[in-house]
């Protein structure tokens, strides 16, 4: 009898092992599935040679990043947030961003979205810190980016802002931002698409 039940635990302990092996190789195969998703993304992006062309590959990872959402209720809220910001209640859609960032600590388009509702309602500071961690979650989000340069501007830190757009432009070479760049301080990528004779 306690053979019979050393071994139907042993069949058990097998059986879940190999559950979570295989659990651990699809999460790994969805994992990479997106990064290569996000390489593609960002890859159409820095090689768009048209402003339409640059739009559709921003357009592409805006969605991108909402869909990295981790479930259906933080998108929903988030959602909800965007809503009410565009609905001028700027008050509301924070509070909603709050919620997505309390749910999702690691989503970086919580703290992004966040930023955005700060900004508006002219607190820049909580604004400032809100983008810095967004990039520090995702590093080539070129939204926050833009967003640190507005922000910087507005606290009169002129050469900080003009680095954050440095660096926005590096990943998104149409961004509307990019007009308020001086030519001296185009990257490199940047010139090979838009030309020292060029209107960019």
């Amino acid at each position: 009898m306690l053979r019979l039940k050393q071994n139907a635990l042993i069949t058990i302990l097998a059986f879940a092992s190999a559950l979570a092996i295989s659990i651990g190789v699809a999460n790994a195969s969805d994992t990479s599935t997106s990064d290569a998703n996000k390489i593609a993304l960002f890859a159409n992006l820095a090689n768009a040679k048209t402003e339409k062309e640059g739009k559709l590959a921003e357009e592409a990872i805006w969605q991108y990043w909402f869909d990295q959402s981790p479930t259906t209720d933080v998108r929903a809220i988030l959602d909800a947030g965007i809503e009410r910001r565009e609905a001028y209640d700027f008050e509301a859609a924070e509070k909603h961003f709050d919620k997505v960032v309390e749910l999702a600590p690691n989503y970086a388009e919580g703290y992004n979205q966040r930023a955005f509702a700060r900004f508006l309602r002219e607190n820049y500071e909580n604004s400032k810190t809100d983008l810095e961690t967004a990039i520090k979650l995702e590093p080539d989000h070129f939204g926050a980016l833009s967003g640190l340069y507005h922000v910087l501007q507005i606290q009169n830190r002129q050469k900080a802002a003009i680095n954050m757009l440095q660096k926005a432009v590096v990943i998104h070479p149409w961004l509307r931002e990019r007009l308020a760049l001086p030519k001296d301080l185009w990257p490199e990528n940047y010139r090979k698409i838009h030309g020292p004779g060029q209107e960019i």
